[in-house]
Parts: C-alpha cells; structure tokens; sequence
C-alpha cells in the first residue's frame, strides 16, 4: 500500500491554489467582456423586435376584427358553465 508523502501534498495544494489565482485572474478580466457581449447582443435582439413590430404596425392589416367594429348594442354570450342546482337542507 502506498502513502501519501508530505512533498505530494504540498503539490496538490499548490496546484489548487495556483488554479484558483488563475480563475480569479481570468475572470477579473473575462468575465466583463462576456457580459458585455451578451448585453449588446440582447440589445441589438430587442432593438430589431422593435422595429419589426414598427414595421407591422405601419402595414394595414384587417385579418381580425377590432373593438371599433363590433356592435356595441349586441350584448355578448356568456359561456354556460353547467346547469345550476338548488339543493335544499334536511333536518
């Protein structure tokens, strides 16, 4: 059976502390610029929405009825649920 030595611990935990000064270092300067990035590009996405709904609401379109054509006299149909029950109580 094998045992651990004092000197690979000592490595293991260097390589765990270098590792971790390198992510921190690593994203101390990546991690602004991807963020960056992911903002421009959601802004250039909402930006583009929006000019096509401009663009769809410039055109005319008449494929479904609004509320200006609706008869206003005309009282709408309620959905009918069920039937109602009166229940009487029993002594």
């Amino acid at each position: 059976m094998d045992t651990a030595s004092f000197g690979g611990f000592l490595r293991t935990l260097l390589i765990i502390v270098l590792a971790y000064y390198a992510f921190r270092f690593v994203m101390r300067y990546l991690f602004p610029v991807l963020i960056y990035r992911v903002a421009k590009k959601a802004n250039e996405n909402f930006q583009q929405k929006q000019q096509n709904h401009y663009n769809q609401q410039s055109e005319p379109t008449h494929t479904e009825p609004t509320s200006e054509f609706i008869n206003p006299d005309k009282p709408r149909e309620k959905k009918k649920v069920g039937e109602y029950i009166e229940f009487e109580e029993l002594d």
